[in-house]
């Protein structure tokens, strides 16, 4: 349902300019190519040329962009607070209106002149507009996200910018709703410095959804071992707080927190991390020899996923043109995508999607591809090597703990459960000689208040993901990653431009 609202939002957007640039005097086809429309507004309105292009800043964009288009409507004298507000919340419906109604006519910048306000006055008028409505926008309906790491490859890629849509899975009223603007938990030009103020705590509360989470589903979140961070720029979610304080201070908080500057983010704060959800509450997960298995079945595989091959050769290279062409690999720098196999002659690992690995199983220099799988016990949750010893492509079964479905407490499970009883779901939860006690009353069960999921990357061996920090709650949802609206490396990735996600 929210895609579908969304494309008919697209369309209507659309038609609407179309009609408008043709009043404007504008080749009315221009307004339906991506960012040469708004570089014609901007001409159109003689607003000054750099703010084209500060909309493209990631985040702080957005505002700027509604804004252009705000003065844009204002130059057909639509200037009252109730146009403003249609231009953000009704596009859809009032350019069109705009566009093709006969009573409606361009006038151009000087128009602005045949009112009380001066010109500047209406401009900054329509700049707080703009900044409050992207605001809220940006909270409640949908969030511009900038994809940072590898971890999702080939599905997404570093410099894919998306639209999260927080209307699917229903948006969180914000936990902390004294904030800078535009901005997710630091100053811009700072990755230290908190964006937010503690003074009012709302507790968790989301709007009516679309749908709930869905498996394989590509969702946006709150990283869940991210509460509480150590605020250097070497460590926040590049070295978490708690895998630092149990490996290197063997759980003794006061000299981890003695040590290092702390700083505990609220739950909406945390930093915003996007996998794909390969399980949801009530499922039963297991990998086996780094094939997913989800309730005894094979996991769907995205086709663009990678994973990490073993390949043996006889001894002949690759050619340039195969790699570069057909497996996407920069054969002056491969970034990893090909690195040697435990000093094995003529053997090597292939980080690759499945199509790629059947392109290169054809060569005729191939001996032997296997999938490779990472045998490394411990560092995985629920970090207890004794009762749980999982490794990164052998791991579980692990039962996703859902609303509503009592847990059975004992010594060799409460690992999986101990950060969900006191952290997520803020009880208080004591051990004393093999008896658990919960909010002062002995049990040997729990009751999970909330749903979880378990979020992998697509990009299987190069992910940080549920494997090293467990279940994520479902009040931590943050949207869906429904599609891509710009790529960049080295210049724009023209193919990727307005793709949905699958």
């Amino acid at each position: 349902m929210g895609l579908i609202l969304f494309v008919i939002g697209v369309i209507g957007w659309h038609a609407g300019m179309y009609g408008m640039f043709k009043k404007a005097g504008i080749e009315p086809w221009k307004a339906l190519v991506p960012f040469y429309n708004t570089w014609l507004i901007v001409e159109k309105t003689a607003i000054k040329k750099y703010w084209f292009w500060f909309q493209l800043v990631p985040v702080a964009g957005q505002f700027i962009t509604i804004w252009i288009t705000i003065i844009f409507v204002m130059q057909f004298k639509k200037v009252t607070v109730l146009d403003h507000a249609a231009t953000i919340f009704l596009p859809f419906l009032f350019f069109p209106y705009l566009g093709f109604a006969k009573d409606t006519v361009f006038h151009g910048p000087s128009v602005m002149e045949l009112y009380h306000k001066p010109a500047s006055r209406e401009w900054i008028d329509a700049g707080v507009f703009a900044i409050v409505a992207a605001t809220l926008i940006r909270t409640f309906v949908f969030e511009a996200y900038v994809i940072p790491s590898e971890s999702m490859e080939k599905t997404l890629l570093v410099n894919d910018f998306l639209f999260v849509n927080k209307m699917s899975y229903g948006p969180r009223i914000p936990q902390t709703p004294l904030s800078f603007p535009f901005v997710h938990n630091t100053m811009p030009g700072s990755i230290t410095t908190a964006s937010y103020l503690k003074w009012i705590q709302i507790p968790y509360k989301r709007l009516p959804a679309f749908t709930p989470v869905k498996r394989n589903d590509v969702v946006v979140f709150n990283f869940p071992a991210g509460d509480t961070i150590i605020n250097l720029p070497e460590y926040g979610s590049k070295q978490p707080y708690y895998d630092v304080l149990r490996t290197q201070f063997k759980g003794d908080r006061e000299a981890l927190n003695a040590q290092f500057p702390i700083l505990v983010h609220p739950m909406d704060k945390t930093d915003n991390y996007i996998k794909r959800c390969v399980a949801e509450a009530g499922d039963l997960l297991q990998l086996k020899d780094a094939q997913l298995f989800i309730n005894g079945q094979p996991a769907y595989l995205p086709g663009a996923s990678q994973t990490e091959y073993i390949v043996e050769t006889d001894g002949k290279p690759f050619s340039e043109e195969f790699l570069k062409d057909e497996l996407g690999v920069n054969v002056e720098d491969t970034k990893g995508q090909i690195i040697p196999y435990e000093n094995k002659p003529n053997t090597f690992v292939f980080n690759m999607t499945p199509v790629e690995m059947a392109k290169l199983k054809q060569q005729s220099n191939i001996k032997s591809i296997s999938l490779y799988a990472n045998g490394y016990v411990g560092g995985y949750f629920p970090y207890d090597d004794v009762n749980f010893p999982y490794t990164l492509d052998n791991f579980g079964p692990i039962r996703i703990p859902k609303k509503g479905e009592t847990i059975m407490l004992n010594a060799q499970n409460i690992a999986l459960y101990r950060r969900l009883i006191a952290d997520y779901e803020h009880n208080t939860l004591e051990e004393s000689n093999g008896k658990f006690i919960i909010n002062g009353k002995e049990t040997t069960q729990y009751t999970p208040v909330y749903n979880y999921y378990w979020m992998m990357g697509d990009n299987r061996h190069r992910s940080q993901d549920s494997r090293y920090w467990g279940f994520v709650p479902e009040t931590h949802i943050v949207g869906k990653a429904s599609l891509i609206w710009f790529s960049y490396e080295n210049g724009p990735r023209w193919k990727r431009l307005f793709n949905s996600i699958k």
